[in-house]
This record gives structure tokens, sequence and C-alpha cells, in this order.
């Protein structure tokens, strides 16, 4: 057994090891790099003020990417921040202190309400189909008959209060699911009439009973779920809208939800 030597005392071994140590680092310097490419850039907590991009040791130059089915091109990292005021202000001046809303919690896009500005596009099987679709809309879909067909039920929330009737399920095509459930206010319940969605895993559904419970909010907290721009359709935006104020809910329905259970 001996070395190949290429030069002095540098062998094939020290060769392939010094190739792969060099290799690793300029992988992993490329994926530092890719990573700052949302979220970024950063801003202070007290000031506000941004942190230039050229000051990031790995900065990332911003660069174009082409979505699907014609959704357009998008940069990233972005110039500046997302266009968006907080209703909430800070509990302190400490750098990473929580927020705190004002006004009414359930609209404050804080904690369990915090949603993205995600793109006002719904979101698109491979053929461009939308993907997430009610059942009006959806020819050759129907629910499993073992199941119970939540349409035509009562939708009430955390404190018995009727806000509705379901009036559609919107399915997943591509995983044959409910994802959401529609809910027609109704004005017996004191609130104007609107279509609101609920999502389907804050939903209980009684066969027995012929009601839906959602415990996430009350019966009067319905009127102020987001609505959709189109009746018949969901964008990647209004999902996050719509998951981020019920999820909301569990932490500011009520005033004891605030408070610590110890």
């Amino acid at each position: 057994m001996y070395n190949l030597i290429f030069a002095g005392n540098v062998d094939v071994t020290e060769v392939i090891l010094i190739t792969f140590t060099l290799f690793f680092v300029g992988l992993i310097l490329y994926l530092r790099r890719e990573d700052r490419r949302e979220g970024y850039p950063l801003e202070d907590d007290v000031t506000g003020r941004l942190e230039p991009r050229a000051g990031l040791f790995f900065a990332a130059q911003p660069k174009s990417f082409i979505l699907g089915h014609g959704a357009g091109v998008v940069m990233a990292p972005r110039e500046g921040r997302e266009p968006h005021e907080l209703t909430a202000t800070r509990t302190s001046r400490a750098p990473g202190s929580p927020l705190t809303p004002m006004g009414d919690p359930m609209l404050s896009g804080v904690g369990p309400g915090a949603f993205a500005q995600r793109a006002r596009t719904p979101d698109v099987m491979h053929h461009g189909q939308t993907k997430i679709a009610p059942l009006r809309a959806t020819p050759g879909f129907s629910l499993d008959p073992k199941d119970p067909d939540p349409r035509g039920m009562t939708v009430v929330g955390a404190d018995g209060v009727a806000a509705g009737i379901v009036s559609d399920a919107w399915i997943d095509r591509s995983e044959y699911l409910i994802r959401y459930l529609e809910v027609e206010l109704t004005a017996a319940a004191g609130l104007a009439a609107k279509r609101v969605l609920v999502p389907m895993p804050m939903a209980v559904v009684s066969r027995r009973r012929r009601q839906v419970t959602v415990d996430a909010v009350l019966g009067s907290q319905f009127a102020q779920a987001p609505a959709l721009e189109n009746p018949d359709q969901i964008t990647f935006y209004e999902e996050d809208r719509v998951s981020a104020y019920f999820g909301g809910g569990y932490l500011y329905a009520t005033p004891s939800r605030l408070e610590p259970m110890l």
C-alpha cells in the first residue's frame, strides 16, 4: 500500500479532503445568502430603522422569480418593508418586547391573529384549476354519505349564540377534504347579511343536533370575519386572513382568554 504522490507530500486523499472542504464552505455561503431573501431587510425593534442590505455579511442580491400560471414576477429580497401598519404597540422599548393590541384585538393582526401579505391570487393545481373551491363550483365532487353533511346546519359560537347557516363546503380538489365551511350570516342573529368562511379544523359538526360549533369566536364576532372578493374563489392572502381571524379568537375573543390559567 502506498500513496499516489502528485508533488512533494501531497497525495490523493489530501486533495480530495481539501476539495470537499472548499465545496462545503462554498455551499454554506450560498445557502446562507439564499435564506436572506424572505424577511429582509431586518427592522430594528426599538427604532424601526431598516438595516441596509449592503451591511449584511452574507448579503443576497435581488433576484427575479417567475411565478407559475402567469402570476407574474417577484423580486427578492425587496427594498423597504411590507406596506402593513400594525394596530398594536410594544409593551416596552426593550428589544424583543411583545406587542399589545390597540382597539379591537380581533382586528389587530398580531399574536395568533397575525397574517402575512401573501399573493392576491388563488392556489392552483398543475393544469391551472383553482385548488380550493366550493362544492357548487366543483361538478363531480360530493361529500361521503357516511359522514354528516354540514350544509344547512346552524353555526354557533363559543357562547352558544347562533350566527348563521352553513351554505356550502369548500373542498381541496387535490387532497379530497373539506378546507372551509361557508357560513351565511342571518339577520335573525342581529348580523348583516354576509357570507364568511370558517376553517374546517376549528369547526365541530354534530349530526344529532344538526349544529356546527366554532369555539374560536363568539356568535357576534362572525360579522367581522374577512369576506372574499370573489364568492367562488379564495386567494393566498384571504386564506391567511381567515385563519388568522379565527385563530386569534382563541386568545382575543373574550377578556378571560387573555389571562393566564394560574
